[in-house]
């Protein structure tokens, strides 16, 4: 046995069964052993970035480790972005990068790059193999810390030590997964208790961090009758259709969501690091929960700040506060929010028929028709805005995509990674069409290990979230900076051995889903949408109005001095705001 060759053991082991990337050189040995392997398959990306997305998509969809690999420098570089999507996310990943030989390292050999300090940031611990002596030791702490720290490690292995033969096998045992839970103290819970039952109008804003906890928030919630906002990442949790859910804060939030916290007399934030602090309240009473205590107080001061398990404190607090009788606060913002969601529905309707198409209409059928356990990726930018708006998920639906990091070019590869976990799931990837041209390649990797993954892309030709960026702050967009050249993606689809439609009118929506979540191949919506939807805040300051104003009068004046671009933008504009 080589030192690959234990490396794939450690692996298996831990219940890897996918390892994402591009093998070269320093790779070989281990991708070698993974070819004699029954239990670990290699996924063969066109681009490492793609396959670390596509590691967190496995990640994040599991609960599980999952592994991507790069080899020497170049290969590693790479993989740097969907890293640290993953650690922003909090997603156990482990890297694996080749080296080149050690009597080579410090002499500035082809494609020598020092990993370990451009990993310094990403990683929270790092075993460079020296040594096969030291291999089984050094792997093993990486893939414990990364699971119960659920983080970002990596496993350097030098091209000459890949081949050497193995040592110490008698270091490897049994990963060691913690079970234990934080609790609170009992004082911090009597004087949570204590604040609840003296406040009036109670909110929860409420977090990832409350997957496992749903139920008791939700206890929590109905006895203090106050409504439910949640961030982005936790509308799998407390999904649209879900008693006391007020919907969304923040930038891509809605009226009833950021009303329930900033009009609240106590809030309560859970298991929650939401980070706009424009949208959070600072000189309301706040209890705030969370596992990790640099969270606390990290967005706004905090009067109870609770170390702790949001399950195991709700748990403790729910015996100890009053149910409250008044139900005005939270009947008003369901009330809302209900009213603002057929708002929505209307939107979303197709007989507005005009060309370029709403994008809304797509998100619309996306959720009338996928499974109730499909899982969606969501990238960055105006598609976040159309699925938080029109998809609900309810169920055992998932959303997953880069919300803490921002990145673009997650949708496609993480699908492709959660299709990997989930053969038999349904997969929807909702993403702009700048965002899809980043890692279209991949797509072709999705049809040779048949991955019926469905992807709608929505074709705009333009970066539409950054052009509502430079709108905010006062500045005519920029067209040919935004301008997106796009390849017809349904012919794409095909070309690659794969399938798709092109969706120019209204009436073809519906049927284009349907054909979409039948298909059992790769398949993309080439939706063709208007770029001049505007989707604003629930809460626009004087600031943001000051900045669309002049930003239009700035529009206008290019105009009439004969500017072509921004007039057919314009017209888009008007086009979708008075239909």
């Amino acid at each position: 046995m080589n030192v690959s060759e234990q490396l794939l053991q450690i692996l298996t082991d831990a219940g890897v069964t996918n390892v994402h990337g591009v093998t070269g050189d320093a790779l070989n040995f281990f991708v070698k052993a993974i070819e004699k392997s029954d239990k670990v398959n290699w996924r063969a990306f066109k681009h490492e970035g793609n396959a670390s997305f596509a590691a967190f998509g496995e990640s994040e969809t599991t609960g599980n480790l999952a592994v991507c690999a790069g080899t020497v420098g170049p290969g590693a570089l790479h993989l740097i972005n969907g890293l640290y999507n993953a650690k922003k996310e909090r997603t156990p990943v482990l890297a694996i990068t080749g080296q080149i030989p050690r009597a080579l390292q410090g002499t500035n050999y082809f494609q020598e790059v020092d990993l370990k300090k451009v990993y310094d940031d990403v990683c929270e611990y790092q075993a460079i193999i020296k040594t096969p002596e030291e291999a089984p030791q050094i792997i093993q702490r990486a893939i414990k810390i990364a699971i119960n720290q659920q983080t970002v490690c990596r496993i350097e292995l030098p091209a000459d030590v890949a081949e050497m033969e193995a040592e110490n096998q008698e270091f490897i045992h049994p990963m060691v997964k913690s079970e234990a839970t934080l609790m609170a103290s009992t004082r911090q819970v009597n004087l949570a208790a204590e604040m609840i039952n003296k406040a009036g109008r109670i909110a929860i804003l409420a977090g990832h961090g409350c997957r496992e906890s749903r139920e008791e928030v939700l206890a929590l919630a109905k006895k203090l009758k106050a409504p439910i906002t949640h961030t982005l990442k936790a509308a799998d949790i407390f999904d649209h259709d879900t008693d006391n859910v007020v919907g969304l804060t923040g930038l891509i939030g809605n009226p009833s969501g950021y009303q329930g916290v900033m009009k609240c007399d106590l809030l309560l934030m859970l298991a929650t690091d939401f980070p706009y602090i424009e949208f959070l309240p600072h000189k309301t009473d706040t209890i705030q929960v969370d596992v990790r205590a640099e969270n606390i107080g990290n967005r706004t001061a905090v009067n109870l700040g609770v170390h702790g398990d949001v399950k195991s404190f709700v748990e403790s607090l729910l015996p100890k506060v009053e149910e409250k009788t008044d139900t005005d606060f939270v009947d008003k913002l369901t009330d809302s929010f209900k009213k603002y969601r057929e708002e929505k529905l209307t939107e979303a309707s197709p007989e507005r028929d005009i060309q370029p198409l709403h994008p809304q209409i797509f998100a619309r059928f996306i959720n009338e028709h996928a499974s109730n356990d499909a899982i969606f990726t969501v990238e960055t930018g105006t598609s976040a805005i159309w699925a938080a708006n029109h998809i609900s998920f309810h169920s055992q639906r998932r959303i997953i995509g880069s919300f803490n990091h921002g990145s673009m070019a997650v949708g496609l590869p993480s699908a492709m990674g959660a299709q990997f976990a989930f053969p038999k799931r349904e997969v929807w990837s909702i993403s702009g069409d700048g965002a899809f041209n980043m890692a279209m390649q991949d797509f072709i990797t999705a049809v040779r290990y048949d991955l019926p993954v469905k992807i709608l892309v929505l074709n705009n030709g333009q970066l539409g979230f950054v052009k509502l960026e430079m709108e905010q702050v006062g500045l005519a967009p920029a067209i040919d900076a935004l301008c997106q050249q796009n390849v017809n993606f349904a012919e794409y689809a095909k070309l690659c051995g794969g399938e798709g439609v092109r969706v120019e009118k209204a009436e073809d929506i519906e049927q284009a889903i349907l054909m979409a979540k039948n298909s059992k191949k790769p398949f993309i919506i080439d939706a063709v949408v208007n770029s001049g939807e505007l989707s604003l805040p629930p809460h626009i300051g004087m600031k943001q109005i000051l900045g669309f104003g002049t930003s239009k009068a700035k529009e206008v004046l290019q105009v009439i001095t004969g500017d072509k671009g921004q007039w057919e933008n314009l017209k888009k504009e008007l086009n979708a705001w008075f239909d």
